[in-house]
């Protein structure tokens, strides 16, 4: 008998109908007489059209109320789901975030798990023949404050308790047949993936694929929790993420990802000296900004230009840290661009490969896409681009390293 944790995503919860498929597929991996624990998202859109509401009451809602509005959403799943499993003869019990322990940090929308207090809670209802159904995405603080783990959190929730409860295998249940070379619905001949290394994995999720958020692969990687994203609607095997191995490595290029969520912020003539780096990014990262991409520019006459990306989400945020920072540094002004566009590869192959960058240089050369930024890593290469281009680049790169489904063919 093996111990499972599926979890299942909004998309495949989105209507009644959708939600009695996800308990038939239930149903049918405890009628083989495994332990099942079941994570869930909110149902739909739901999340979205709670964050819309909220922003009909207030320009800048009050976080910790943030967190006690969206985490309402997976409780309506759990109870819908744990209704349906009952209703067709099953024991089946549903737990929040809170009742199952799973203890935060205090950051409010983003926070971080500390442990998990309540496993044996869960473990006592498995021993008792029950399927559990936990909230995802959500947690406690030890001062009982409700917290959410940040978008796509539910998949954090289903890895941390897979490796608490060691579970056998932990699912992840989309409406996706698995995680492919591109985004399907702009590159059409795209593929799906059979294995990938948790590294390849992250440097796809943080951006811009959505498939997994990335905090849950770099969880799983720490404590080697083997994870299998497949569809909700399909019985095929979708893609395993696993550790590293070196087959791995003769695959050059994993897969091509996206990401027009970011902004390019520029700061104009910063004084060239120690410090001023330091004191620019300690005063970002202070206001709770993640800061991307970043280069700096020549020093000319004792200034430079520097320049960075970050999500658009925070630019009303960093309007005000930016004019703190001007007033200390009498820097001559900064530009903000929300009409940028960041195209990604990614593959472990790449460690032991070169002339990757100037293939992806020359693919977008050959439709006069202009480079605005680069950056670089042992697996990946990025670039911004305009965002009107974003969808051209992608297409131009997935052709450009062969990873489309009739390319494949042909070389076999």
């Amino acid at each position: 008998m093996a111990l499972i944790v599926q979890k299942y995503g909004g998309a495949s919860l989105a209507t009644p109908e959708k939600m009695l498929f996800v308990t038939e597929r239930i149903i049918k991996e405890k009628k083989k007489g495994n332990s099942i624990v079941v994570v869930v998202s909110a149902p739909g859109d739901t999340t979205d059209e709670l964050i819309d509401f909220a922003y009909k009451l207030s320009k800048n809602p009050d976080e910790r109320e943030m967190d006690m509005l969206l985490s309402t959403g997976e409780q309506k799943s759990i109870a819908l789901i744990s209704m349906a499993l009952i209703d067709k003869g099953y024991k089946a019990k549903s737990f929040t975030g809170a009742q199952v322990g799973i203890l935060t940090d205090k950051t409010h929308t983003k926070a971080r798990i500390i442990k998990i207090k309540g496993i044996n809670k869960i473990k006592e209802a498995l021993k008792q023949g029950y399927i559990v159904v936990v909230a995802g995405f959500q947690g406690i603080t030890e001062e009982e404050d409700i917290t959410t783990l940040g978008r796509g959190g539910s998949d954090l929730t289903a890895v941390a308790l897979a490796q608490a409860l060691k579970a056998d295998t932990c699912e992840f249940l989309k409406d996706v047949k698995g995680v492919f070379t591109a985004n399907p619905g702009i590159v059409k001949d795209a593929r799906k993936i059979d294995v990938l290394s948790y590294d390849e994995m992250m440097e796809l999720a943080s951006d811009g694929a959505e498939v997994l958020q990335n905090r849950s692969v770099e969880y799983a990687k720490n404590y080697n929790v083997k994870l299998h994203v497949r569809g909700t609607f399909t019985e095929e095997e979708g893609t395993i993420i696993t550790k590293e191995e070196d087959i791995m490595e003769k695959v050059v290029v994993s897969g091509i990802t996206y990401n027009k969520k970011e902004a390019k912020i520029s700061l104009l003539e910063v004084p060239d000296k120690p410090g001023v780096a330091a004191f620019i990014f300690k005063k970002i990262a202070d206001a709770g900004i993640n800061v991307d991409m970043i280069i700096q520019n020549i020093s000319q006459k004792g200034t430079t230009d520097l320049s960075f990306t970050i999500l658009r989400k925070d630019i009303k945020k960093i309007e005000g840290v930016l004019g703190e920072i001007r007033k200390k540094l009498q820097f001559k002004k900064y530009l903000i661009d929300d009409k940028i566009g960041k195209v990604s590869v990614v593959g472990v192959g790449m460690k032991t490969h070169i002339g990757i960058a100037s293939k992806m240089f020359k693919a977008l050369a050959d439709k006069k896409i202009n480079i605005e930024m680069i950056s670089t890593s042992e697996i990946k290469i990025s670039v911004v681009v305009r965002e009107e281009k974003v969808e051209q680049a992608v297409n131009a790169v997935h052709k450009a390293f062969n990873l489309g489904q009739k390319a494949l063919s042909v070389e076999k």
